[in-house]
């Protein structure tokens, strides 16, 4: 926990793909306070992701899962974060949804957070 997944439209390499999940799980790892061996990220590029009808040839959906709840204002520092990474791969902020789930049970290592 947290739990990171990120669906790009673009596709990445291998290195970028290591570049991404670490900048993301840095930025999580500091907005939550959580240890960095704790988070979990997935990167699914080359989606068909779209928005107001039309095909995004440069988007992302960030989905992001912590036990718990965050507090709005640690949530907008890091959509904002988030955001600047991605602008990084040539993605625009205005083509980038970021979303928070607060997960009540998690479990890991044979039991229970």
């Amino acid at each position: 926990m947290p739990y990171i997944e990120a669906k790009l439209s673009i596709k990445l390499d291998e290195n970028q793909k290591n570049e991404l999940q670490t900048k993301l799980a840095d930025a999580v790892s500091s907005a939550f306070s959580k240890p960095a061996a704790y988070i979990m990220t997935n990167i699914e590029d080359g989606k068909s992701l779209y928005m107001a009808k039309k095909k995004l040839e440069k988007g992302a959906y960030i989905s992001i899962r912590l036990v718990g709840n965050a507090s709005k204002s640690a949530c907008q520092i890091l959509t904002g974060d988030i955001c600047g990474i991605l602008s990084g791969f040539g993605l625009d902020a205005s083509s980038i949804y970021v979303t928070y789930h607060p997960v009540d049970l998690w479990g890991w290592n044979g039991s229970m957070f």
